[in-house]
């Protein structure tokens, strides 16, 4: 049986390799035949398809149907549904903790949606503003759309700014009606009184402007990753925001949880991933029309079109069932 993977062997360009086959299984490990695998667009076209390091092989959230377990694995059978931070490869093998149960009923490529949903589930885990307060998320791609509708369900009052008008358009068919096309700066009605910015962008500029507008002692949360420079800002005119505003500037790296809950601690990456599932599940995200599914044998057209900004919708996901109906089309090594 032959294995593959997408990997990025060079500057743009990614395709699908063969694989050696997964390692001999633990005692507490599970394998499964990979069902589908979400595209993180802003790691993935940064870190790997137009990063320095190649051949690499990206991806971190997939849905894959449980084969076979080790020896001390209780309660998944052969079939099950299992939600990992898995790469894009035909194959899962992880550790019984690292797999989360996929709900009855939620289709996998809605289900792999959870890892982008952790991804500010930390900082609605750890934020002091409270439910009813208004919080601004800005940017409203993948994570910031996510986010926007995780606060809003958790009883935050919640504004989005956003310059892209179609991704304006998806928040508001969400049921978001507060949505700019810029931070509204200007605004006095807004300025001065929010609890909380969840910063999605990446942009100094938008952490700026996030630091104009919280009240005192209001959080700005950067949960975009600043891959490169936008802007000529001065650090002065950040800090000089910062120190006068009493803004609580933090990072909002999802990784400031630990993977598994403890009696003292039961926040966690992974009880955050039952959450986004369960909240998927339930029908609480809204994700009707923005999930478009595509061939892994197509990824370099998959990631052109990200980084090209012509995806449809927000999310795109690989189908890893279409290698098992190949048909005239074939797939490398045969």
């Amino acid at each position: 049986m032959s294995h593959y993977a997408i990997s990025v062997t060079s500057r743009e360009q990614a395709g699908l390799v063969e694989v050696a086959a997964p390692e001999a299984l633990g005692a507490n490990q599970i394998r499964g035949r990979t069902v589908c695998t979400l595209i993180s667009p802003g790691t993935e076209l940064a870190c790997n398809y137009t990063g320095e390091d190649f051949p690499n092989f990206p991806g971190y959230a997939a849905v894959f149907a449980a084969t076979e377990t080790g020896a001390e694995v209780r309660g998944v059978a052969e079939g099950d549904l299992l939600f990992c931070m898995g790469g894009h490869r035909s194959f899962q093998q992880v550790e019984t903790c690292a797999a989360r149960p996929v709900p009855a009923g939620l289709p996998p490529e809605k289900a792999v949606l959870a890892r982008l949903m952790g991804v500010s589930m930390t900082t609605l885990m750890t934020t002091t503003a409270r439910p009813g307060e208004r919080v601004l998320i800005t940017g409203a791609g993948p994570v910031g759309y996510l986010a926007a509708q995780m606060f809003a369900l958790s009883g935050y009052e919640v504004l989005v700014a956003e310059p892209d008008a179609k991704r304006r358009r998806y928040i508001v068919q969400s049921g978001i009606p507060n949505v700019l096309d810029r931070v509204p700066a200007e605004d006095t009605d807004i300025a001065g009184t929010l609890a909380l910015v969840v910063e999605c962008s990446g942009h100094e500029q938008a952490v700026l402007e996030a630091c104009r507008m919280v009240r005192r002692r209001g959080e700005v949360v950067l949960v975009g990753v600043p891959w490169r420079r936008h802007t000529e800002i001065f650090a002065h005119e950040l800090l000089s925001l910062v120190f006068h505003n009493y803004v609580v500037l933090r990072s909002g790296w999802e990784w400031e949880l630990p993977r598994q809950a403890t009696d003292f601690n039961p926040r966690s990456i992974h009880t955050g991933f039952d959450t986004a599932l369960r909240w998927l599940a339930d029908g609480r995200i809204r994700t009707e029309g923005l999930i478009t599914q595509t061939d892994p044998r197509d990824a370099q057209q998959a990631y052109q079109d990200l980084l090209h900004r012509r995806a449809q919708g927000l999310f795109t996901v690989f189908d890893w069932t279409r290698l098992e109906t190949a048909g005239a089309r074939k797939v490398p090594g045969q």
